[in-house]
């Protein structure tokens, strides 16, 4: 699906990413963790191909995109979803046309865009907001239309920068619970950058129950076994594994970061 082999960049400096290596299998969600400012999002942007690297190969749907020329990479990137920090809509568009605007460019017929953009609304709650400017729509709301426009395209991987940055503790439990319902409903593989802790370990602990439609708590003891970790630390991964492998970690940086 993606697989990171000892991808190395720089900015005219030290590196910011050194030699980081990991994988996203299908079904798997991976929780990118570490303080600002340590390449969490330069690493979403190598991975979709928005940034190449100086060295190392980048594997997305078993092609190297570190190598692939800029026009073979649109085919790529429609089978991607992500979710930018702030949400990154246009303003001068309808919540509509943003959801859709991918769909606009490839001339889909207006029946179709509307369906699909009605469809993706619908999953994030927000069908009513179709002919709404971003202007109009919270930070939290705006967070989600972002979302659905990610969903737009069926992606068959999705990346999150960031999705709860700025927001009050309230709607990032909102938004928390959309991304824990994509991965519960539709199983789209997923790696999600964040400094946020308590998301990390909301998604980890708790299910989206199609029955209650609500995000509800896994019974005491029990974690989602497909939702793993990344730590960045300098630059370089200092830790790749589980949510118990995480807490019992004896490294200082994690414990520190855990405290």
């Amino acid at each position: 699906m993606l697989c990171f082999c000892d991808v190395t960049l720089s900015f005219a400096g030290p590196p910011v990413l050194e030699e980081i290596s990991f994988k996203v299998a299908p079904d798997e969600t991976r929780i990118v963790l570490g303080p600002v400012g340590v390449g969490k999002s330069v690493l979403l942007k190598l991975a979709n191909g928005l940034l190449r690297p100086d060295a190392g190969t980048i594997r997305l749907f078993g092609e190297d995109i570190a190598r692939m020329r800029e026009e073979d990479l649109f085919a790529q990137r429609t089978r991607t979803g992500m979710v930018f920090q702030e949400g990154a809509l246009f303003d001068s568009l309808t919540v509509r046309d943003n959801v859709a605007y991918q769909l606009i460019q490839e001339q889909v017929a207006d029946a179709e865009i509307d369906t699909r953009v009605l469809e993706a609304l619908r999953f994030v709650g927000l069908e009513e907001t179709f002919q709404m400017f971003p202007s109009s729509l919270s930070g939290g709301m705006r967070r989600r239309v972002a979302i659905a426009r990610a969903l737009i395209h069926r992606p068959e991987l999705l990346l999150y920068d960031s999705p709860t940055g700025g927001l009050d503790p309230v709607t990032s439990t909102t938004i928390i619970e959309l991304i824990v319902k994509q991965r519960d409903v539709y199983h789209t593989p997923s790696l999600l950058v964040t400094h946020r802790l308590q998301d990390a370990f909301v998604m980890c602990t708790h299910r989206y129950s199609t029955e209650a439609g609500a995000m509800v708590a896994l019974p005491e003891g029990e974690v989602n076994t497909k939702t793993t970790f990344l730590m960045l630390a300098e630059g370089r991964l200092i830790f790749d594994g589980t949510l118990e492998d995480l807490v019992r970690s004896k490294d200082p940086f994690v414990r520190e970061f855990l405290a």
